[in-house]
């Protein structure tokens, strides 16, 4: 009896140890937090509210039930949005613009106050827009690609100063895609036909003008040169004539002498030579 009695005791006070213990450790471990790389906190107090300082990384204790732990990323994060904005000429543009933001570290308490963990899904479109339709306003569409580097100079420097009153910091703003809507770009397809239509329109003229010129150069060459000639005829008589009847006699004897099927027939009767083997010729 005593024996039993014994071990009845000696596990109720290990049941309380180990009570006490596993009380213990659920204490402590609700008393520690941890701040990861990259990574800021902020504490909210039930009696105090949001504790203006914030808490770096590494691990921190805290009173628990009476205080919480809010983490905030404060690495740079890239987002992506896109608007469709009318130009100064009113034609509509799509734009899709890439932000890199990160939030001001010792502003963190009151961006949690103001606008909570996801600040940056809440302001950067918001602001993005409206940078994005106040700029692409004071362009007309087809300046938006000759001056584009203006045109994101212009949107970056709008949407930083915009996002500093939020407590936004922002690394890059970049413009990734332009694109017109269907009328606009039918329109510059219709004009760049036109254009070429005007070019070959241009070079038909002035291929023109230079036959024209030309005709017209061939024909006071040679009227020139028939007058030359009317003077040498006039000054030597017919012998001119003649001897240009013999040069182009000589021509033509020359080229028929090379051709192998050409029969010649000189004046007389009994003179009659064809082109023939002389071979063949001698057997008939």
């Amino acid at each position: 009896m005593g024996s039993s009695q014994a071990a009845m005791s000696f596990l109720t006070n290990l049941a309380r140890a180990a009570f006490g213990l596993g009380a213990a450790a659920t204490l402590a471990n609700s008393s520690l937090y941890t701040v990861d790389g990259g990574q800021r906190a902020v504490l909210f107090d039930r009696f105090r509210g949001v504790i203006d300082q914030t808490v770096g990384e590494g691990t921190h204790f805290l009173i628990p039930w009476l205080q919480k732990p809010f983490i905030f990323d404060i690495r740079t994060r890239p987002h992506t949005f896109s608007s469709i904005s009318g130009t100064k000429d009113l034609q509509m543009v799509n734009l899709t613009l890439r932000v890199l933001s990160r939030p001001e570290v010792s502003r963190l308490p009151y961006i949690f106050q103001h606008l909570g963990l996801e600040y940056d899904e809440k302001v950067l479109p918001s602001i993005g827009n409206e940078v994005l339709k106040a700029v692409v306003a004071q362009f007309n569409a087809d300046q938006l690609l000759t001056e584009r580097p203006h045109v994101s100079a212009l949107v970056r420097e709008s949407l930083i100063r915009r996002a500093k009153d939020f407590n936004i910091v922002l690394d890059d703003v970049a413009i990734t895609h332009l694109s017109y809507g269907a009328e606009f770009s039918r329109a510059v397809e219709q004009k760049q036909v036109a254009q070429q239509e005007a070019e070959r329109s241009k070079f038909v003229v002035m291929k023109a003008d230079q036959e024209r010129r030309a005709a017209v150069i061939r024909a006071e060459g040679e009227s020139e040169s028939a007058q030359l000639i009317s003077d040498a005829t006039a000054k030597a008589g017919l012998g001119l004539i003649e001897l240009r009847r013999i040069e182009a006699s000589r021509e033509v004897a020359a080229t028929l002498a090379r051709s192998p099927n050409v029969a010649y027939l000189p004046g007389g009767k009994n003179n009659m030579l064809l082109a023939l083997n002389p071979a063949l010729a001698g057997g008939r």
